[in-house]
């Protein structure tokens, strides 16, 4: 008997359909893997729902890849997010199957090992058992936890996971990125064996060994990995966390461009009985005051969950040479801490979030600067290679001995990034065991290659960028310094003041974790800004309070929504005219606030010019319509994570 069926192919054919009509020879299930034939590709597809035979000639499926039922709460999300973000549903399938689904693939031939935490036999206090009984007793919503570096947040996930196993559900734990993978994994094998990780770190076939397991399995698991973890093929869940809620990363940059977080809301809403808890000791301005307002649960663990000795934090003016009489931007202060601290066998972390030798490269005698021939960008001197590096496009090129304009050899190289930090600190302590840990880092070298090297303390001095400011727990950490502390307040975004508070007080809460002493060395231009000395105090509540004054009397989220729209051209001019046009027309729209248009941040990419418009409005369904109407050659980006 022939079977007639709706699917959806995970490539686009034409923008206006979604689904087209296939004939099979058996019964699929709603959710079915297949193998289709599109014009001359043959692509994967997803069975949508049995139809009448049309009237038209129809081709038959060619494959069944798996006929087992897709949860449904996954089809049911990727329906939202197709509507919510305005992407087509094709784009859509391909983000949350798995990359060479129709392949064979070997079984692996060993078991995947885990890192090793000492802690096994915790306790929870008071203040966790309290949140821990809110996460419980919710039958669903989304729980804010909002504990400070140190409350033992991870305990509370690790016990709440224990809860959904003995009622035979499962538990995802969404991390911002792959380094925080391997501690998290490492204190949940403890106390779970059947965990599933996830990452960017494995190859094709290792994430897709994990996503069939998770389909064929029956019983109740724990997933850990990034945003995509939330759309592993998990039958029944009852618990989603999204620990270090915070971080711009769980907002994807490729279409579709969601919020993990809003995902993880609707897919816990098409689960039954399933909640989501976000953790963070700096949640966003945005989402706690939706919690506020909506009267969400908010759990606040305000004291460390160990007797911990008080953090010491001291505050450099990088203005102030009689600070930097050894070094030119290393403080005195600084540099003796980190010699105190190598003599009693503990760890240092060097904060800078720039990474590269030095940003800028100048001729001293006619101004010259070098500049990228495609993004007009400075580039970066990487002395390691001994070349300059644009860090949007990748271009590289030697460093010219002289100057290429007045040909004199008076070539600076101005600033400071994590690899000149890593060159002055061998120079000055030849005996510690130095390591580097930013986007440059070589293939097997990263944070979740040497977690276990980092928790044990073979490594005397972690330098690093943000990567290293994420909730990374070292029991061997004793000093902290943030080389400039205030770099990021110059940048062009709302959310500017947010980002600086949050690195700051989170790579600040590595220290101060245990029973050892613990101090901070925060160097400044800025010594008296309120972001930095709200940071510094960890003083949360001010900090929210002022910056939602700030967002009020700016009209920015939460009080608002965002709509992003930014047009790439060849030539400066075509971007010119068509922003302006767009803009004159949005214009005409007295609900909505049109800022610009205005040149990108990133004004030239690739060869192409690019100009934007950011759009305001009330109700965000008039930013969806705008998003849906747009035509091609815009990039769209709805509740962005960035304006520039």
């Amino acid at each position: 008997m022939t079977h007639y069926y709706l699917i959806a192919p995970t490539v686009v054919v034409r923008a206006q359909d979604e689904a087209f009509t296939y004939s099979a020879g058996q019964t699929l299930a709603i959710g079915a893997l297949v193998r289709i034939s599109v014009g001359k590709k043959i692509v994967n597809g997803v069975v949508m729902r049995e139809v009448t035979k049309p009237s038209f000639a129809t081709k038959p499926i060619i494959e069944v890849v798996i006929n087992n039922n897709w949860p449904q709460p996954l089809l049911k999300l990727a329906r939202w997010l197709s509507d919510y973000y305005a992407t087509h549903y094709a784009t859509v399938l391909q983000t949350m199957l798995p990359a060479g689904l129709h392949k064979t693939r070997r079984s692996p031939q060993k078991a995947s090992t885990h890192p090793i935490r000492k802690r096994t036999q915790i306790i929870l206090n008071n203040a966790q058992k309290n949140a821990l009984k809110v996460i419980n007793d919710a039958q669903k919503g989304t729980i804010l936890l909002h504990g400070v570096t140190g409350s033992g947040k991870t305990q509370v996930y690790i016990e709440a996971a224990k809860t959904q196993a003995q009622a035979g559900k499962s538990t995802i734990i969404l991390v911002p990125e792959i380094a925080l993978t391997p501690q998290l994994t490492a204190e949940f094998a403890n106390h779970f064996t059947n965990l599933i990780v996830t990452h960017s770190g494995l190859t094709e076939a290792q994430r897709h060994m994990a996503w069939v397991n998770v389909l064929q399995t029956d019983e109740p698991i724990v997933v850990i990995g990034p945003r995509s973890a939330l759309f592993l093929p998990v039958k029944t869940l009852g618990l989603i966390v999204v620990d270090e809620c915070h971080e711009p990363s769980y907002k994807q940059e490729q279409a579709p461009r969601y919020s993990a977080l809003r995902a993880a809301t609707m897919l816990a809403n098409f689960h039954q009985h399933c909640r989501v808890v976000l953790g963070s000791a700096t949640p966003s301005v945005t989402d706690y005051y939706i919690a506020e307002r909506t009267k969400s649960p908010i759990i606040r663990l305000d004291k460390s969950a160990l007797a911990t000795q008080p953090v010491v934090a001291e505050v450099i003016d990088l203005k102030s040479r009689d600070n930097f009489r050894k070094h030119r931007f290393l403080s005195d202060a600084l540099l003796k801490d980190i010699e105190t601290t190598l003599s009693e066998k503990r760890q240092t972390l060097i904060f800078h979030n720039r990474r590269g030798t030095a940003p800028t490269t100048i001729c001293d005698h006619c101004g010259w600067m070098a500049e990228c021939p495609t993004c007009f960008l400075p580039l970066t001197l990487h002395a390691d290679a001994h070349n300059l590096r644009c860090h949007a496009c990748g271009f590289t090129m030697p460093v010219p001995p002289s100057c290429p304009v007045c040909h004199e050899p008076t070539i600076l190289f101005k600033g400071i990034g994590t690899k000149l930090i890593e060159t002055e600190l061998i120079k000055l302590f030849p005996k510690a065991r130095i390591a580097r840990f930013d986007a440059d880092t070589a293939p097997g070298q990263a944070v979740h290659n040497r977690y276990q090297e980092l928790y044990d303390g073979t490594i005397d001095i972690l330098i690093g960028t943000q990567m290293l400011a994420k909730g990374l727990d070292l029991p061997n950490l004793q000093l902290v310094g943030v080389v400039q502390a205030d770099s990021g307040l110059v940048l062009p975004d709302y959310q500017s003041e947010e980002r600086v508070f949050q690195l700051l007080y989170q790579v600040m809460g590595r220290v101060g974790r245990n029973t050892l002493p613990g101090k901070v060395i925060v160097q400044t231009f800025q010594p008296t800004h309120p972001t930095i000395l709200a940071a510094i105090s960890r003083d949360y509540p001010l900090f929210y309070a002022t910056e939602l004054e700030r967002r009020t009397a700016r009209n920015f989220p939460p009080f608002c929504y965002l709509l992003k729209l930014t047009c790439s051209y060849k030539t400066e001019q075509g971007a010119i005219n068509a922003s302006r046009q767009l803009a004159t027309a949005l214009c005409k729209q007295p609900q909505l606030e049109i800022l610009g248009p205005t040149p990108a941040f990133y004004e030239r990419l690739g060869g192409t010019y690019r100009w934007q418009l950011l759009v305001k409005s009330k109700k965000r369904a008039d930013l969806l319509a705008i998003a849906k109407a747009m035509p091609n050659g815009w990039h769209v980006d709805i509740d962005p994570a960035s304006i520039l």
